[in-house]
């Protein structure tokens, strides 16, 4: 069976606009293929993040991981980590980690994968390029109003209604 098909779009595209601000990595370059360690059967370990110029009025923050080119209808959410105080603007290289001490009252919900951790890049062998979308979502509120149990489409309904601004950091990777 062959996975060729279309490219998907940017996910983020398809949303109301928002203003954006910056997201870094010292891990991750914009559009080039992801460290080894950034792969599932290589590390699960999440990439270090630094975002600066978030809008005025942002009280905490989001961060998600999702790959829009898995072969299924809704993609693959990688990472999700809510509540991450305002105050912080940077992750250290793992704290995706399931267990990892994380700031505040933030909290990492299940992924696609099933666990509540980061989960490396995992293509099918064979198919086309897959995107990483490396997502800091600037919320509105000190909460979202969700728990660890929500799903990932649970999270993004609620950041449809409390985002300020969006930084987007992109990595690919193929097995």
């Amino acid at each position: 069976m062959s996975l060729d098909r279309p490219v998907s779009p940017n996910p983020y595209d398809l949303l109301p606009p928002v203003p954006s601000f910056t997201v870094t990595s010292t891990d991750v370059t914009e559009g080039q293929p992801l460290k080894a360690d950034q792969v599932a059967d290589q590390g699960n370990t999440s990439p270090q993040l630094s975002w600066q110029g978030a809008p005025e009025g942002t009280r905490s923050y989001t961060i998600t991981c999702f790959d829009p080119d898995a072969p299924t209808p809704s993609g693959f959410w990688h990472w999700v980590l809510v509540d991450v105080p305002a105050d912080i603007t940077s992750l250290e290289t793992g704290a995706g980690a399931e267990g990892a001490a994380l700031p505040g009252s933030a909290f990492m919900c299940r992924n696609d994968g099933g666990s509540k951790a980061f989960m490396g890049a995992a293509p099918p062998a064979g198919d086309q390029v897959h995107r990483y979308f490396f997502v800091v979502h600037a919320v509105t509120e000190e909460s979202l109003g969700v728990d660890s149990d929500a799903s990932p489409a649970v999270v993004s309904f609620n950041l449809a209604f409390k985002t300020a601004g969006r930084a987007i950091l992109h990595g690919t990777y193929q097995h």
